[in-house]
């Protein structure tokens, strides 16, 4: 029976989430309330008090919900990949399919690394993180451990994952361009094989 109402409890702080993600999208952080979100939740507001302390409580498990579906969504696609530079490939890939296919969930991200707060009251972009971000780790580990397998040339993992990473975040942007995404997609892999030599 705990496990049914654990499953129940989980389903409808989801759904609160999800409904903080549109929001979030529709009308930005500083505009979003707990009654706006409830509303399009079509719950009412202390089902939310319930579930979470606050606003900020709200924006904290849903940022990490954020991260959370992109981590396993390119890890699943990468990992069952053989060699190095097939996870490189698909890593790219997944990274910018998750970026076109989930526009809302990166704005509503944006929107809270940029107006939320920690705990403490620090900007979150402004934050110390005492965990590097388990996606930057995996890219690192793909492309050291593609040198020790002399998949690649000579370079250094940590630069050469940050070009990767800003690369990826600038698909955002690209709907300012007439560039497509298959575009993009195939310039940065491009590019990336260039840099590996």
């Amino acid at each position: 029976m705990e496990n049914k109402h654990s499953l129940i409890a989980d389903a409808r702080r989801e759904q609160i989430i999800k409904a903080a993600i549109v929001v979030l999208t529709e009308i930005g952080y500083l505009s979003t309330s707990l009654s706006k979100i409830a509303n399009k939740a079509n719950i009412s507001t202390g089902l939310i008090s319930y579930h979470f302390s606050g606003k900020e409580d709200l924006m904290r498990n849903t940022l990490i919900y954020l991260v959370e579906q992109e981590r396993a969504f390119i890890k699943g696609k990468v990992e069952p990949k053989q060699t190095y530079m097939e996870k490189l490939m698909v890593f790219i890939e997944a990274s910018l399919a998750y970026q076109g296919t989930n526009r809302a969930y990166n704005i509503a991200l944006l929107e809270i690394v940029f107006n939320g707060r920690t705990p403490d009251n620090v900007p979150y972009y402004l934050a110390e993180i005492n965990d590097e971000d388990e996606l930057n780790v995996l890219l690192k580990g793909i492309l050291s451990k593609g040198q020790e397998a002399k998949e690649f040339g000579d370079f250094d993992p940590i630069v050469i994952a940050i070009v990767i990473r800003g690369a990826i975040s600038a698909s955002l942007s690209l709907s300012k361009t007439e560039m497509s995404l298959e575009d993009y997609n195939e310039k940065i892999i491009k590019s990336v094989l260039k840099m590996l030599k």
